[in-house]
């Protein structure tokens, strides 16, 4: 009888050991998850959110880098100024403006919206005159305008789209941005992907060829229902006084 005890002792300690072990691995296996997570959010939160987003909304949708930084470091010479631009990924991922490698408007700064992402600066030294964002599917197009016909001699404004760009868009608005040296504008289109830098006033950008345009096309979409993202960077030459 003894030695049946203790055998059935032996047993009950293996299997408590056993169902120790197995809960110790699965806390473990959470625990390492948890870190994952939390690490990939701090390096990269805007990534870890949209890509959680993204996929929710559509399957197929892929993005290019989303985060608050500008995609890459551009050197340009003295009598130039740098800019990178990103037009926006679907109604998901905001667009990204870029001047001499800093943010100006971007998820970073919370400034983005729908529409048109407009910058304007000084053509001659760089300076940020101006940050705005005008809803072209349910907003106004008047205060767009009104911006338009007040850009000064000497400026040059960036335009980034994000989500629909053109429903609200005047032929009056197309040609006061056509002024600036678009070819695009005046055959922009619903939920079309856009990103445009020109200038106003006799000078290096009074025909822009600073300008790339994806059609929405229900049968080439990356995105299903938007076009891909585009990115645009380069050097803008000052304005000479």
């Amino acid at each position: 009888m003894l030695s049946v005890r203790v055998v059935k002792s032996r047993q009950g300690n293996r299997s408590s050991l056993i169902r120790w072990v197995v809960k110790a691995a699965v806390l473990l296996l959470s625990v390492v998850i948890a870190v994952a997570i939390v690490l990939q959010f701090y390096s990269d939160p805007i990534k870890a959110l949209t890509k959680v987003s993204i996929s929710s909304r559509n399957s197929r949708m892929t993005t290019k880098k989303s985060d608050g930084s500008c995609v890459s470091k551009k050197s340009c010479p003295l009598d130039h100024f740098s800019f990178f631009l990103q037009s926006g990924a679907a109604n998901v991922v905001p667009p990204k403006i870029c001047i001499n490698n800093k943010v100006v408007i971007g998820t970073i700064l919370n400034n983005a919206g729908v529409g048109l992402n407009i910058v304007k600066l000084n053509g001659r030294t760089g300076e940020v005159l101006r940050t705005e964002h005008y809803d072209m599917y349910s907003g106004k197009i008047e205060p767009l305008v009104e911006f338009l016909k007040n850009v000064e001699m000497g400026s040059v404004v960036l335009i980034a789209s994000y989500d629909e760009p053109a429903t609200k868009l005047t032929d009056e608005a197309r040609n006061l941005i056509s002024d600036l040296g678009s070819s695009v504008v005046k055959s922009l289109g619903f939920r079309d992907s856009w990103v445009f830098v020109g200038g106003k006033g006799k000078g290096p950008l009074e025909k822009s060829n600073f300008e790339k345009h994806v059609k929405n096309d229900q049968a080439n979409n990356k995105y299903k229902n938007w076009p891909e993202l585009i990115q645009m960077e380069g050097c803008i030459p000052k304005f000479m006084e």
